[in-house]
């Protein structure tokens, strides 16, 4: 994915990090306001009928919307995400990460818009805005957060976890069923269903072919960067860098948690830090 790392060179430096707790602190908000005022909810909620009627905040705001009604289920599964989500950063980088979560959003408001045109051809101009309503509804970040699950789940597929707390399980057997899950569920959905559906994972599978290869972080490999981290560390005020990525260009002096590999593989000495050592495009002279 060429195109990914140009783009990582240009804008990287943008990325946020810690993305997944904006996440789900939105979820959070979205909870409180539909358990306290949901009529505010219909102001947010991705309406394309709306927006393109100059409420144009809609593209953003409707990832407010809760993803479960039960507190309860909320927190199990904002503490569940938050882990699968910082774990997914730490493997791809922070810019990586950005992409798949903010193209998980695109695609699903690209699929809004479909939905919308296919059902005014359907119902007529005159049904446009209870039709959107009915799109809005129907929108939020179930599918965002599937992807990121499956995503894990390729990453990691021999971890186990505790299901509901008491049930071991490993992660690619839960997302065995989770896959045949939404598989039934497009199979037997509308056709609007099935085009959210696959617009919200849309991302999922490009990434696949791109993430499917990185190593993993094993804890001896977690010790080694702790230990590197502390060796790498430079007296405060000094400006001289003994390490710079040949990627983002960045240095141990703009991140003092950053670690910084040669690449075997690369025709000459080429320097990468923790976030490109598995995911840049090896240099070949010949």
């Amino acid at each position: 994915m060429n195109w990914l790392n140009k783009l990582e060179r240009k804008i990287g430096r943008y990325a946020i990090p810690n993305l997944m707790i904006y996440l789900i602190a939105a979820y959070c908000i979205g909870f409180v306001l539909l358990s306290t005022a949901p009529g505010v909810l219909d102001y947010l909620v991705l309406s394309p009928w709306h927006v393109l009627h100059g409420q144009v905040w809609r593209l953003v705001t409707w990832i407010f919307m809760p993803t479960d009604s039960n507190l309860l289920f909320l927190l199990i599964m904002a503490m569940f995400y938050y882990q699968l989500g910082t774990a997914l950063e730490r493997t791809w980088g922070t810019f990586r990460f950005n992409v798949y979560i903010f193209g998980g959003i695109l695609f699903t408001v690209i699929g809004a818009f479909i939905l919308y045109i296919i059902y005014c051809i359907v119902y007529g101009p005159a049904m446009t805005e209870l039709v959107s309503y009915k799109i809005a509804y129907g929108i939020s970040t179930s599918y965002i957060n599937m992807s990121i699950f499956l995503a894990f789940a390729v990453m990691y597929p021999d971890m186990q976890v505790m299901l509901y707390f008491i049930i071991p399980i490993r992660m690619k057997w839960m997302a065995l069923v989770y896959g045949i899950l939404t598989l039934y569920g497009f199979i037997m959905t509308n056709w609007a269903g099935r085009i959210s559906i696959f617009m919200a994972l849309l991302n999922f599978f490009i990434f696949f072919l791109s993430t499917r290869n990185l190593t993993r972080y094993t804890p001896h490999e977690i010790r080694r960067r702790q230990k590197f981290r502390a060796q790498m560390r430079t007296p405060s005020g000094s400006h001289v860098t003994k390490h710079k990525c040949a990627v983002c260009g960045r240095t141990e002096l703009d991140d003092p948690n950053l670690e910084f590999r040669f690449c075997s593989k690369c025709e000459g000495n080429y320097e990468y830090c923790n976030d490109h050592l598995f995911t840049h495009q090896h240099i070949k002279r010949s």
